[in-house]
């Protein structure tokens, strides 16, 4: 805070202390003018009026000597001045400062008497120490050094446009902003390497302040301010992580009051409309002023999740929701199930489905066409290692291809509840990932088991072809148990099961040499014993004997497969004859 001290009163006005107002809203309670004398002048602003004195404004006010020296009646009494930035507040002051009146100068006035200064010309012309050169010092002294007082300044800029832009008082904040956000960077950063050196001993430190305490007080700007002060502390190289940080911020704090809470306002109507407009008109913004995208990008699964969630249900542009799922294809290894949970947009929604299953498909699709220039940090890989990748169980990609597999059948299984949702779309999600994209395929059965339970009226044809996303040879011995009884399979699946089953137990038998299918997959997956204790805790004979008894019970299920195959053939062929009578 700062008093701005103008001296003593003039002779010419001093007298008897008294107050004429004539404004038709109260001001503050001192009274003022100081005269005796009538005055001789009124100034209008708005629905306000002040009657005053010509001789002191025009003392330190070119504009309005001007304006009474322009004027062709001499005797002017009345003058218009609504166009002054801060209104009939701002005008009060400054006037008050014209009468010789110690005003103070703080952070949520002295925006508008810079431009209230700027406007009325109360400039050095005139008279040392006037009004735009007490207000300019104090925001070099108290507030452009400082960020948080720069951002409250900032925020009253907004009602004070365009003279605050004139006047270069906006980009002087912003600037100001972002440079001591920087320069607070850079010394959190140093303090950070002094500390770790052990040569150099720093008793009673104090805990560190959080280099983004400032981020929280931009919440209160609007979204132009916001979006400049951001593209500027960008430009200097502020950190992305907290950018992200602002932005997350600011987001939650902007689209919190958007919620609809009442239930009974109608969907499409003009209140729902104009919060979808807004809603949209900030997440657009917030994803234009994203880091840039990355595999280390440092912006949150959840926040990214949560923008395009927003970004479908506000209906924002088809580039804001691909630059979302882009971000999102890329990071998609570190998502969970919500975060890929997205509730489809009522509007346009002709099957009424309660998921966005497109949005989805392209999210995925993306994380498997990731393309390695747009990976910084694969730029410099050889050729070699690049198309190593895939292949090889313990590389990055195929560890991070494995946990997306595992996400989309917790997702499939998840959606598959929906009974609007329709075949080929599930399908095109469960033919998505390639082959070597899952060890063991147990969650993707229980999915499609799951759809198939919630839709048993899908086409034979649309049956089969879900089933075929299914490795028989990737299933665990319970989940093939499970699927040679599952009368939902396709009879043709269940007969692969107990085929490929039956060579898994003749690898058995052969002491495990040549294994066909699980002897990868079981060492990869310790948890998965046939009992609780250790392998070498079975002789040999008794092993011998549980194989030769699971075999005969397979051959036995093996055998009811049959007879179940050949009752349908027959039925099959007497449906045909009934068909061509």
């Amino acid at each position: 805070m700062g008093v701005v001290t103008v001296g003593e009163l003039k002779t010419s006005i001093s007298g008897k202390r008294s107050f004429r107002p004539s404004s038709t809203i109260r001001h503050a309670a001192t009274e003022w003018p100081i005269s005796d004398v009538s005055s001789d002048v009124t100034i209008e602003i708005g629905a306000s009026s002040f009657a005053l004195h010509k001789f002191p404004l025009v003392s330190r006010s070119g504009r309005i000597r001007r304006l009474l020296i322009e004027a062709k009646d001499a005797t002017i009494s009345r003058m218009n001045l609504s166009l002054i930035p801060g209104g009939p507040e701002a005008f009060e002051l400054a006037a008050k400062f014209c009468y010789g009146i110690n005003i103070e100068i703080t952070l949520s006035n002295v925006a508008m008497l810079r431009c209230a200064a700027h406007f009325l010309e109360m400039t050095e012309e005139f008279v040392q120490k006037n009004l735009e050169a007490r207000t300019e010092a104090y925001l070099k002294d108290t507030v452009l050094p400082n960020i948080s007082n720069s951002i409250s300044v900032l925020h009253r800029c907004e009602c004070l446009s365009p003279v605050s832009e004139e006047i270069n008082l906006v980009n002087r904040l912003i600037n100001a902003i972002a440079n001591n956000a920087c320069k607070e960077q850079l010394a959190s950063g140093l303090l950070k390497l002094d500390h770790n050196f052990p040569m150099k001993t720093m008793p009673n430190i104090e805990p560190e302040t959080p280099s983004d305490w400032w981020g929280k007080s931009l919440s209160v700007l609007n979204l132009e301010f916001f979006q400049r002060v951001l593209t500027a502390v960008k430009s200097k190289g502020l950190k992305q992580d907290m950018i992200s940080k602002i932005l997350i911020n600011y987001t939650h704090n902007s689209l919190q009051g958007l919620v609809i809470r009442d239930p009974h306002i109608v969907r499409g109507s003009l209140l729902d409309m104009e919060l979808q407009k807004k809603q949209r008109v900030i997440v657009e913004a917030m994803v234009s002023l994203l880091p840039t995208q990355s595999r280390r990008s440092s912006v949150p699964m959840a926040f990214l999740s949560s923008l395009l969630k927003t970004a479908i249900a506000s209906s924002a542009s088809t580039s804001c929701r691909s630059d979302l799922e882009r971000r999102i294809g890329l990071l998609l290894d570190q998502a969970i199930l919500e975060d890929i949970l997205i509730p489809a947009n009522s509007y346009g929604n002709n099957h009424g489905t309660m998921y966005d299953t497109e949005s989805i498909l392209r999210i995925f699709s993306i994380f498997l066409n990731l393309d390695e220039d747009d990976d910084e940090d694969n730029r410099m890989r050889d050729e070699s290692e690049m198309a190593y990748d895939f292949d090889s169980p313990g590389s990055p990609k195929q560890s991070s291809i494995l946990k997306v597999s595992k996400l989309l059948d917790t997702y499939l299984a998840e959606i598959a509840l929906d009974t609007n949702l329709l075949p080929s779309k599930f399908i095109a999600l469960a033919e998505l990932l390639p082959d070597h994209a899952w060890i063991i395929s147990d969650g993707l059965y229980r999915a499609v088991d799951i759809f198939l339970k919630v839709h048993p009226n899908i086409k034979d044809s649309e049956r089969y072809r879900l089933c075929k996303t299914i490795d028989c040879q990737k299933l665990s011995q319970e989940a093939c148990s499970h699927a040679a009884q599952n009368e939902r399979l396709p009879v043709q699946m269940a007969v692969q099961v107990l085929y490929f089953e039956q060579i898994r137990l003749r690898s058995a038998m052969n002491g495990g040499h040549n294994q066909f299918f699980f002897g990868t997959i079981n060492s990869q997956f310790p948890q998965r014993s046939s009992s609780g204790a250790g392998s070498g805790a079975i002789s040999p004979r008794d092993n011998y004997a549980s194989v030769r008894r699971e075999n005969r019970e397979l051959k036995l299920e093996v055998a009811r497969m049959r007879m179940r195959l050949t009752d349908l053939e027959k039925d099959h062929v007497s449906m045909k004859q009934e068909l061509d009578q």
